[in-house]
């Protein structure tokens, strides 16, 4: 049974309601009868797939609370660390509510924000009470210690969340609605949580008693504390090690990377025994496929279609014969089953009178369209008034982006060979191939979006350095976990897709983080302390390594949530992304200060401590 919605249902909230009352009574038949029915169609797909989203909602946000809260614990042993971080994301949470449900429709993607803000928002409460709590330790002075931390900390984060925020911001530029939207909350509210933990944790610290002692147990952690002086030794002592193992890794990443398969399909992302994609894998077996194929004729003329003795109809008819062949493609319905099915009641119902007649039989069809009234409205969905314009109507199974591109190389030239260009117009539209451009589209565009990413953080390390050479050479602890990850997709058969692009772009702002956290305390050592690059780099990995791995991770255990998830794509966003991060951080904490150390030789002082567009003090 098929039903069709009208426009002004069709993308509305009323959608759902309908959905809702279809398979209500759809339901009740079945359980009455006995029987087992088959959903699918894209107003049913798209109403499904919405009420997913909205389960997952409020699954993610569950789960990065109980998540964020034991590793809190388990890092600073207090129940005040806990509150101060999510009453800082409650309130973060309640705008970005009130800004997505009154501004923006809830998407697959807007759906995810509030457990991603949760999840990238908590390190920057980590670096403050880190902070904090080391002050504190040395002079024993709570105001003193909280107006260091914000003097101090509260640029680099500043910075740190601009190049984060840049990582989603720049999915504003490739003009799709959905990643425009996701992009551009997730950016604003990642600056409105840099806001609001900078203001709310050193006021509530200012009311609460001094840390205890078992507080500040975690600064002398003797764990973390071996392993960066592992790292520190390895960085002084065995750099070519170091970039011996990263060029293997990087080429194994490349490898891997070539063996990406770029293709997507409508349903990409559910599991292969969800209800939705059973369904439509049901249709596509008996019906072959529920996704609209369209083709437009343009006669150039009107009443083309019937002119010189319905040529166009038989064109029409030669053209249904080849989608015939193609297994992917229902029967074709138009203007020719109208008036096969009109030729056979012409006829008294005679089944051998469903043909397309001949020249003069069409004629006097013609003539009986035009003089009855209300049959030339039997058509309306497949010629217009003027009957220069029609439609042929098929439907398409979900055979992913690249057969449908290698159906229509095979399709155009011999729908050019009957409908000549110079005569017809003729276009291919419909979901299928929308969603083939769309997807071509974004991809493309991720890409360029990912390429602006990249030189709008290289522009914000001017903020720290005026070195070109140590800028770009900073960007490659990012650039090579990226790589590594997209070795993985190849190697693990993950294709790139939308969900899967979105990866990178994300996973490089982020890791740029570790970069400015790591830059910022260099320079300070080597400016204010007046030490070697050496020295500079063992108090750096020390100081700033515990913070760094503390943040590694919240962000592994908080993105990898998002395994829990129903949908293919998320799922591979959740967990590729929380190894890109955790490798990202490896890569920060050991290639970049050995590649600083490595440069000494050639980058001076001077041009290290050139005054920068913004002066980190501490």
């Amino acid at each position: 049974m098929a039903i069709t919605f009208t426009n002004k249902d069709l993308n509305t909230r009323h959608r759902i309601e309908i959905v809702k009352q279809v398979t209500e009574k759809a339901d009740a038949f079945a359980s009455k009868h006995h029987l087992q029915l088959h959903y699918s169609g894209m107003p049913y797909i798209r109403t499904a797939l919405m009420q997913k989203v909205s389960q997952e909602m409020s699954l993610f946000l569950i789960l990065a609370i109980l998540v964020m809260a034991s590793i809190l614990w388990a890092f600073f042993r207090s129940f005040t660390s806990f509150f101060l971080c999510t009453s800082c994301f409650n309130w973060c949470r309640l705008v970005i509510d009130v800004f997505i449900f009154s501004t923006y429709k809830i998407t697959m993607l807007t759906g995810l924000i509030a457990p991603l803000i949760m999840v990238i928002g908590i390190p920057n409460c980590v670096f403050l009470i880190n902070k904090y709590h080391s002050e504190f330790s040395i002079h024993r002075n709570k105001i003193k210690a909280l107006t260091r931390t914000i003097e101090t900390v509260g640029v680099t984060l500043f910075l740190a969340n601009i190049t984060t925020a840049i990582g989603f911001g720049v999915l504003y530029f490739t003009n799709s609605s959905l990643l425009v939207e996701f992009g551009v909350i997730a950016a604003i509210n990642i600056m409105i949580t840099y806001v609001i933990t900078l203001i709310l944790i050193p006021i509530i610290f200012s009311f609460l008693p001094v840390p205890s002692t078992n507080n500040l147990k975690h600064l002398d952690g003797k764990r973390i504390n071996k392993l960066l002086i592992k790292i520190d030794y390895l960085v002084h002592h065995h750099r070519n090690a170091i970039y011996i193992c990263i060029i293997f890794l990087s080429i194994i990443g490349l490898v891997g990377m070539s063996k990406i398969n770029i293709e997507g399909f409508v349903v990409d992302d559910m599991p292969e025994k969800d209800p939705i994609h059973t369904g439509l894998i049901f249709f596509e077996q008996h019906f072959h496929g529920v996704l609209p194929f369209e083709i437009y004729i343009d006669t150039k003329s009107p009443n083309g279609i019937f002119a010189n003795n319905g040529s166009t109809l038989y064109k029409i008819n030669r053209l249904q014969k080849i989608f015939l062949n193609y297994p992917e493609f229902s029967k074709p319905l138009s203007i020719v089953e109208g008036v096969k099915f009109s030729y056979q009641s012409f006829h008294d119902g005679n089944p051998k009178y469903y043909v397309l007649p001949g020249a003069a039989d069409l004629k006097i069809l013609n003539n009986y369209f035009s003089t009855e009234a209300g049959q030339e409205n039997k058509l309306v969905n497949f010629i217009d008034t003027s009957k220069q314009f029609t439609r042929i109507s098929l439907q398409m199974a979900d055979v992913g982006s690249v057969r449908i591109k290698e159906i229509l190389n095979e399709i155009k030239p011999r729908v050019d060979s009957i409908f000549h260009p110079e005569q017809y117009n003729v276009k291919f539209t419909g979901h299928s191939l929308m969603f083939l451009k769309g997807n071509d589209y974004l991809l493309k565009n991720l890409f360029e979006s990912l390429i602006i990413e990249i030189l709008l953080i290289t522009i914000v390390g001017f903020a720290l350095f005026r070195s070109f050479r140590i800028i770009l050479l900073s960007k490659l602890p990012v650039l090579i976990p990226l790589v590594i990850t997209a070795g993985i997709m190849g190697y693990l058969g993950i294709r790139f897709k939308p969900s899967t692009i979105l990866i990178f772009s994300i996973a490089f702002g982020i890791s740029s983080d570790g970069t400015v956290y790591f830059l910022a305390k260099y320079r300070h050592e080597l400016k204010k302390h007046k030490r070697s690059i050496s020295e500079a780099i063992s108090i750096t990995i020390k100081e700033t390594g515990i913070s760094m791995i503390y943040t590694a991770i919240i962000l592994f255990c908080g993105f990898a949530i998002f395994a829990a998830s129903g949908f293919g794509g998320t799922v591979a966003l959740g967990i590729l992304i929380s190894i890109t991060l955790l490798v990202s951080t490896c890569t920060n904490l050991i290639l970049l200060p050995a590649i600083l150390l490595s440069i000494d030789k050639y980058v001076s002082k001077k041009e290290i401590l050139s005054t920068p567009l913004i002066e980190i003090e501490e």
